[in-house]
């Protein structure tokens, strides 16, 4: 029989032990301030995504090869103008000039756009002088047209064109402008299906000393065929190129997150397991599936599902 001190003494020891990590709470806390992007043939989806996402949800305006600056200028305004963040892509090397470039932010922040991000972009031959998004930062525009938030991109699994040493003296330079100027800088991922290699360069950007806050890419809700074929276009890294060295790597497939819900619980179990993680929330592609993408990140952050005893995959509530 347990005397009354035995029972004080192991209810005192329960009160003291770490709670058990809850998945899914993790998750919605995580989701909770994601964004998401549309491109300019997407317009018609605004009145969808009005109806499903919060106010204030940040959502990017993807400069895509065949869209002009000022269309991108102006859906970016609308989008301002339904109460979420627009965040316009600005794309170094289809900038035709610096008058272009401060043109279209003077734009934006006429019409209450505070928020940018920088891509430097793929075109061999720049339009003007701008070849990469140090060269926007380094010219003042940002500041002089009162820009207040700037995503600039980070690549977890590295870059094809660009060594590991040259995008991390890029952030360390990011930084430092973030720091002179007060503008609030993050870095904004390439989605890809790894969330290990990600908790991993998350690691190493503070053992660097980058303490810029992350917005993880993740692909949305994407058929897998397509997604692959998003990812090859995207030149994303490591995890996809080991899956596709031959026919025989498919099995791997069963290793990596493949879906939004596999990436959002292996990303927050390891930034449960880091302390200084810098990982803060989720940025989701949608691949033109802008109304399912806004569905599946509505449930999320209002909590309408449950995760499966494995621990990966959501169940949807209906």
């Amino acid at each position: 029989m347990r005397t009354h001190e035995t029972m004080k003494t192991n209810e005192s020891a329960a009160a003291h032990q770490p709670q058990a990590f809850d998945l899914k709470r993790a998750v919605v806390e995580f989701a909770h301030g994601a964004s998401t992007e549309i491109s300019t043939h997407d317009e018609e989806m605004l009145p969808t995504l009005a109806n499903k996402l919060p106010a204030g949800t940040p959502v990017y305006i993807a400069h895509t090869p065949k869209a002009t600056l000022d269309e991108v200028v102006q859906l970016a305004i609308k989008v301002q103008a339904l109460g979420f963040r627009a965040s316009p892509h600005i794309v170094a090397r289809r900038l035709a000039s610096e008058h272009a470039l401060r043109t279209a932010l003077s734009e934006l922040t006429d019409a209450g756009v505070e928020q940018v991000l920088l891509v430097a972009g793929d075109l061999e031959k720049p339009l003007g002088k701008f070849t990469s998004t140090l060269d926007i930062v380094d010219s003042g525009a940002l500041q002089s047209a009162g820009i207040k938030r700037v995503g600039v991109a980070g690549h977890p699994e590295g870059h094809k064109a660009v060594a590991a040493s040259v995008l991390l003296a890029a952030l360390r330079h990011k930084q430092e402008f973030a720091n002179k100027t007060g503008i609030r800088v993050h870095i904004a991922t390439q989605f890809g299906f790894n969330p290990e290699a990600i908790v991993a360069w998350d690691r190493k950007l503070t053992q660097e000393g980058i303490t810029l806050p992350v917005h993880v890419g993740i692909a949305g809700p994407t058929p897998l065929p397509k997604l692959i074929k998003f990812a090859m276009a995207c030149g994303v890294g490591a995890s996809l190129n080991s899956l596709m060295g031959n026919m025989k790597a498919m099995a791997n497939l069963a290793r990596l997150a493949t879906t939004p819900d596999e990436m959002l619980a292996g990303l927050v179990r390891g930034k449960a397991a880091h302390s200084g993680s810098r990982l803060v929330q989720p940025h989701f592609y949608s691949f033109g599936g802008v109304a399912a993408t806004a569905r599946w990140m509505r449930a999320v952050v209002d909590g309408n599902f449950e995760v499966n005893p494995d621990g990966g995959k959501f169940v949807m509530d209906a």
